[in-house]
């Protein structure tokens, strides 16, 4: 049957064949109303789809594609297209590699290619491993920084961290901690704002509630700790908040995310990476999602890792990436009418 757009073509790729990608790929498929309420394209390798089959103890049901410009989905099932992107033998189960790695590059630019061609509503990959891409021969920060050139994206970019209903974006992102006070921007806290306001908007949330978190402890102390709040942060929020944004702060880093959890807030912007990546896994490491915003398409996947201590065995929890695909289906969905 030809493609439809009642529904948005989401891509789904393995993730890292070294880690647990390919399994949770395969339980995320093999649940029934996942590929009834999407037209899911796997890309991939079947050697590592055949690994994923494996550790998950199930065999896929999959109508066959030539590739993405040939696409045809049938009811209730996934729409392969393969892709010869690593032999058997170079698969190391539990283990970065530069094969594993150069899939994985290679699985970025076909969903990319596919995006391009507007072939592609939404992507969902499986974890990645940023070590094993970079042995691999990645140049950039990360795979969102790969995306945005691959797909010609000038404006900011950041990663969104989501567990449940609370998100966060972040002002720096993958940099070292020593350069972090140093790349903190009035710019840069509006952009973080902007950005994750619009995403949530574009989720289903009407009237997004933002707080802004400090860089120092206790938020500066009125200076005593460290000025960025008061010379940097403090007037961008004041500039969003006249702008129509429902911006506060900034707040102690060490206090917001209880308030948030409450429920006082939709979101988090925080400064580094860690400041909300560690508070947000301890509140829903199993449920964790990370969307990267500022693409043209939603580009999700889940929080926990390649885990390569548990790669193989079959104990990988789907829950993650279950949330990750429920996203990318609601806000592909969204921009189709």
């Amino acid at each position: 049957m030809a493609t439809t757009r009642d529904k948005p073509v989401v891509g789904v790729l393995l993730g890292d064949p070294s880690g647990i990608g390919p399994e949770l790929v395969v339980k995320l498929l093999a649940r029934a109303d996942n590929v009834k309420r999407a037209n899911v394209v796997l890309l991939a390798d079947p050697n590592v789809l055949a690994l994923g089959e494996k550790a998950a103890g199930v065999a896929l049901d999959v109508r066959r594609a030539a590739g993405i410009d040939a696409l045809a989905f049938d009811a209730g099932r996934a729409t392969l297209v393969a892709f010869d992107w690593i032999a058997p033998r170079e698969i190391e189960t539990g283990r970065a590699t530069v094969a594993s790695g150069r899939s994985v590059l290679s699985s970025l630019s076909v969903a990319a290619d596919g995006v391009r061609a507007r072939a592609i509503d939404g992507v969902l990959f499986a974890p990645f491993n940023k070590h094993a891409m970079r042995i691999a021969g990645l140049q950039h920060e990360d795979e969102m920084r790969l995306l945005q050139q691959a797909l010609g994206i000038a404006g900011f970019v950041t990663e969104f961290n989501i567990t449940g209903d609370l998100w966060t974006s972040r002002v720096t992102s993958h940099i070292p901690l020593a350069a972090v006070a140093s790349a903190i921007t009035g710019e840069g806290v509006r952009n973080a704002v902007r950005i994750i306001d619009r995403n949530l908007r574009a989720s289903g949330v009407a009237h997004p509630r933002i707080a802004v978190a400090g860089l120092n402890p206790h938020a500066g102390d009125g200076g005593s700790f460290g000025c960025e709040e008061i010379d940097v942060i403090e007037p961008a929020v004041r500039s969003l908040a006249a702008e129509g944004l429902d911006a506060r702060g900034p707040f102690p880093a060490d206090t917001v995310f209880v308030a948030a959890r409450r429920g006082d807030f939709d979101a988090v912007v925080t400064m580094y990476h860690d400041q909300g990546q560690i508070a947000m896994k301890l509140m829903g490491f199993d449920r964790g999602v990370t969307l990267l915003g500022g693409l043209p398409v939603p580009v999700a996947t889940c929080a926990s890792g390649s885990a390569f201590d548990i790669a193989g065995k079959g104990i990988a929890n789907v829950e993650g990436l279950q949330q990750a695909f429920d996203l990318v289906v609601r806000m592909s969905s969204a921009q189709l009418h």
